[in-house]
């Protein structure tokens, strides 16, 4: 199993290109694992392209990634012969799911409000709110900053290279080097990967 360090030195190997974000990606990483050691969750929002990023992210991070993530035996004992079907999970929430809510809300209230009502009704102090736009200036995206920010969670941002308003809204930008929509979610990619793959060697990794 590869350690933290390993899988963010393979990224910057891998994609050389990436060198630039490193430090960034390093800084995402210790702020979740923080808030994770922490008892808390993260809540992810994007659009379009990004928006199957949130749900990607929350994907690796709710069940085994390179791991199977078997429960210990203080677990086993808890859920019984469900146990050898259950993971070690990092809590994590997509933003993009809930249809009924997303089309009352826009309907009753503020399409444009979507993310940050869930941001309000879900987030606790000490929280993250992984927040994707590729050109870093989509309206729900940074309204869910701000709500975030007001509530005392912390705010990782994925953009393109000018990291647009959100770079200022958020704890760290990762503002990856390109500036086509489709380049910029390439990249977005590589970086999730990496702060999944960092997580789970952290928290599931070790003896």
């Amino acid at each position: 199993m590869k350690t933290e360090q390993e899988y963010l030195r393979e990224m910057n190997d891998r994609h050389p290109d990436l060198a630039g974000v490193s430090k960034d990606v390093e800084t995402a990483y210790e702020i979740l694992k923080r808030s994770y050691c922490a008892n808390g969750k993260l809540l992810t929002c994007g659009n379009g392209g990004s928006a199957s990023d949130a749900d990607h992210i929350v994907g690796e991070l709710m069940k085994g990634f390179h791991l199977d993530r078997p429960l210990g035996s203080d677990q086993g004992s808890q859920f019984g012969e469900l146990t050898g079907s259950l993971q070690g999970a990092l809590p994590a929430i997509s933003l993009t799911q809930n249809h009924v809510l997303a089309t009352a809300y826009a309907n009753d209230v503020n399409p444009d409000m979507i993310f940050a009502q869930q941001v309000y009704g879900y987030g606790c102090e000490g929280d993250v709110l992984i927040a994707l736009t590729t050109s870093g200036n989509s309206k729900n995206v940074l309204y869910a900053a701000e709500v975030a920010r007001k509530k005392k969670m912390h705010v990782i941002g994925f953009t393109g290279e000018t990291g647009g308003m959100l770079k200022e809204m958020s704890d760290v930008c990762i503002c990856v080097p390109e500036t086509e929509t489709a380049f910029v979610q390439e990249k977005h990619i590589i970086v999730y990967h990496t702060i999944c793959s960092m997580l789970e060697a952290f928290f599931f990794g070790q003896d």
